[in-house]
């Protein structure tokens, strides 16, 4: 496509249209509209980049007039902030986060990941001695941070419910990301780590020599996949689009081999602000029994 740029006129009162000739420019005219998509620090964000960066080509190529953009996060904090300010234009949080996008206007319009791997799990080196759960009274435990549910909150509702006061006899350590929490315990910094099968499942790749050393101990109860959320500002048209593109990615060359598929299984699901009251009640629940909520 080539525009045309419009020269202006000279001021001299003598130019006439004959002297007027047109500028050719072979950049074409953008009307693009750029989306923000944020993800929360699942990975490191080199690791990020690698696992979604193909998806947002995928949305881009295939939703006309429009194009999105990766913004990854050093840590949680750092993804709540932006998140809480609505800086992104869509969003895939975890649970407590969607919860609270929710109060902050963001509409939910799908969810990613099978149900039943939204867990949390509990990892010893093992060689710690550590048998049952009141053998962590007293020792130190690793987390990425306060708001990561499956990672944090699970773990230590599970601790809660199996005899240990998790704000009283635990030392409790948020180091910022899923693999720090699980390099902690490995180097014995902590005795336990929480963290959820995504991110020890990729750390098992990685990093074969050290994981071996590892072993999950404990599994929570699972609860419910990631959302994805949107600005109302969004039009409905666009999200509508998104959604059919996640959700039938198949019939637009999109393989299970595709990192942003195999991440989740595959699966991704339409759902609405209604599909995350499920977690509201163990947010209740974790608060009465836990630790308040902030």
């Amino acid at each position: 496509m080539i525009s045309i740029s419009i020269l202006s006129l000279s001021a001299c009162s003598e130019q006439t249209e004959e002297t007027y000739s047109p500028k050719f420019s072979a950049a074409p005219t953008t009307t693009e509209t750029e989306y923000i998509f944020g993800v929360h620090p699942l990975h490191n964000p080199q690791r990020l980049f690698e696992v979604f960066g193909p998806m947002m080509e995928y949305l881009s190529n295939n939703i006309e007039g429009v194009s999105f953009k990766l913004e990854a996060s050093r840590n949680y904090p750092a993804f709540d902030k932006k998140l809480y300010a609505r800086k992104f234009h869509f969003a895939l949080p975890n649970p407590f986060q969607t919860i609270n996008a929710i109060d902050r206007g963001y509409k939910v319009f799908g969810k990613i990941g099978l149900d039943q791997n939204f867990r949390g799990i509990i990892l010893v080196r093992k060689d710690s001695g550590i048998k049952k759960v009141s053998d962590l009274k007293g020792k130190a435990v690793s987390y990425p941070a306060p708001s990561a549910l499956a990672a944090t909150m699970m773990p230590q509702y599970y601790l809660q419910t199996h005899g240990v006061d998790v704000m009283t006899e635990v030392d409790n350590r948020y180091v910022g990301s899923q693999e720090s929490a699980i390099m902690n315990v490995f180097l014995g910094q902590t005795m336990a780590a929480g963290t959820w099968p995504p991110p020890w499942n990729e750390f098992r790749k990685q990093r074969p020599e050290v994981a071996e050393q590892l072993t999950v101990i404990w599994n929570t109860e699972p609860l419910i996949a990631l959302g994805l959320v949107a600005l109302p500002e969004v039009p409905d048209s666009i999200i509508q689009q998104v959604i059919q593109l996640l959700t039938t990615p198949d019939e637009h060359g999109q393989g299970t081999d595709v990192l942003w598929r195999s991440e989740f299984s595959g699966v991704v699901d339409p759902a609405t602000n209604d599909t995350y009251f499920v977690v509201r009640n163990f947010l209740n629940d974790f608060a009465k029994k836990v630790r308040p909520l902030k």
